[in-house]
């Protein structure tokens, strides 16, 4: 294990976070909020202090990186960037208790947006902005954009692929470019110029700009923190939309949108995740809204909410138009049904994502063929490439480990003896990064009732679910920390 270059990494991720306060504490220097002031600029100094030291002690490093380093630094990583980035909230007495805050800023940087406060716009604007830029931060993930700026990303064998495998969504990472510091500057270019296109659209529908800002940020970071208690129902229905069309297409992988650049028209179009994401996002809409459509004085408001929070839930950005709490069993279960789904890989959404629930249908498929055809060799192909073994023997093991963690969560937070429909959807919404569920934690609730055990649990659920499992389970192994490769 080599741990200097964790240390590196993981003090370039805090030095790089420090900065990105510099913001929130200039709207409090603004606003003229000397306690706001100072909660960001004691943490920026502890941060710098921190980031500095981790740079001092891996000065004199190896540049070997595996595997083991890929995880344990990613793990690190977003552990100690959640650990100070809770302390502003904390110190300026906000959100005074720390697991509160520690348990609102992990929802922020997760893109979750599960909530702990019961009033929203008692916030001051630069908390607001805080919360909401850490779903932008958060969802094409900070060591993506250490990449992008890093030089020891072209320097080092096998330093970015690691970083990326650890950090990014999906069953599977892949490289656009053959250097992949110049993979992550094109997916970071794309992030950018689709936040900065759905900002333009906001301020179009006359939205406040500070409102617009905050709002792009989780959508583009399919978080879903909004500024208003009544998240985006006190919006108009042009506003509503926009944000309808940026979930759906943040939701999309972005490798499909560097393809288009180049003309792929054919290849995009041909795609066989972004064809099931269409469908089961269309399947969706239509149902909702013929089963919703008596609550609504017209068929196209019916549409536009069932589309509002399809996009919502499926992507799992989590903000909402209307109290879905309200609509009928049946589109609840499909809303319910969608957490899981989640968006595609490569996105910044969460869930199981669409490529994997495809791979299962098609394990699905094969299985029984071979069952009916046992001497007929059965291969999986993924738009028309061979899926390796290993990537259907890691995608089954994924799920199997899913499982378990939704089991011993639900299992771990029912010792507050909320209802059942509480208790399982909060803890789907947590981790599967969608942060509103049902019942007491639905559309206009919050997770302030659970106790500071079960905050802690659904915050390791948060992060467990944005870093997909794995990064974090290793840094309880032996292995991870063993000398030996």
């Amino acid at each position: 294990m080599n741990g200097k270059i964790i240390c590196r990494i993981t003090g370039l991720a805090v030095l790089i976070t420090a900065g990105f306060m510099l913001v929130p504490l200039l709207l409090a220097c603004v606003d003229g909020q000397v306690r706001n002031i100072w909660s960001y600029a004691i943490t920026i100094a502890a941060m710098a202090l921190f980031g500095g030291a981790m740079q001092l002690v891996s000065f004199k490093r190896e540049n070997t990186f595996y595997a083991q380093e890929g995880f344990a630094a990613t793990g690190i990583s977003w552990l100690v960037m959640s650990l100070f980035g809770g302390l502003p909230f904390c110190i300026s007495g906000e959100i005074p208790n720390f697991i509160d805050a520690f348990f609102e800023i992990v929802s922020g940087f997760t893109t979750t947006g599960a909530s702990i406060l019961t009033d929203v716009e008692a916030l001051s604007r630069c908390h607001l902005y805080w919360r909401s830029f850490s779903h932008w931060l958060g969802g094409m993930g900070m060591l993506v954009f250490i990449l992008a700026v890093l030089p020891q990303a072209r320097k080092t064998a096998g330093f970015g692929m690691h970083l990326m495998r650890a950090e990014s969504p999906g069953p599977s990472v892949g490289k656009l470019t053959p250097h992949l510091r110049q993979t992550a500057l094109i997916l970071y270019g794309i992030y950018i110029l689709l936040t900065v296109i759905c900002v333009v659209f906001l301020l179009l529908g006359d939205m406040p700009v500070f409102d617009s800002f905050c709002i792009a940020f989780g959508t583009a970071g399919t978080g879903g923190f909004a500024v208003l208690n009544s998240s985006m129902g006190g919006y108009s229905p042009y506003l509503q939309g926009v944000v309808t069309v940026f979930m759906f297409l943040f939701g999309v992988n972005f490798s499909l949108y560097y393809l288009l650049l180049l003309r792929q028209f054919k290849t995009v179009f041909k795609n066989e995740e972004l064809r099931l994401y269409v469908g089961i996002f269309a399947a969706s809409i239509l149902l909702i809204t013929l089963n919703i459509r008596g609550m609504f004085d017209s068929g196209f408001e019916a549409f536009r909410h069932a589309a509002f929070q399809v996009s919502s839930i499926m992507t799992t950005t989590g903000f909402a138009s209307v109290d879905f709490e309200l609509w009928p069993a049946f589109s609840k279960a499909i809303l319910f049904m969608l957490m899981f789904v989640g968006a595609c890989a490569g996105s910044t959404g969460g869930g199981l994502k669409v490529s994997r629930v495809l791979l299962l249908l098609k394990s699905i498929r094969r299985t029984i063929n071979k069952a009916l055809n046992p001497r007929r060799v059965q291969i999986v192909r993924m738009d028309g490439v061979m899926v390796r073994e290993e990537m259907s023997n890691s995608v089954n093991a994924y799920l199997v480990m899913y499982c378990a963690i939704l089991l011993v969560s639900v299992i771990l937070i029912s010792v507050d003896n909320f209802s059942l429909g509480t208790t399982v959807s909060a803890v789907t919404a947590c981790f599967n990064n969608i942060g509103p569920g049902f019942e007491m934690v639905g559309a206009t609730g919050n997770y302030s009732g659970f106790s500071w055990f079960s905050k802690l649990v659904l915050s390791a659920d948060m992060l467990l679910g944005r870093l997909e499992i794995f990064p974090l389970l290793v840094l309880g192994s032996a292995d991870t920390w063993s000398r030996k490769r």
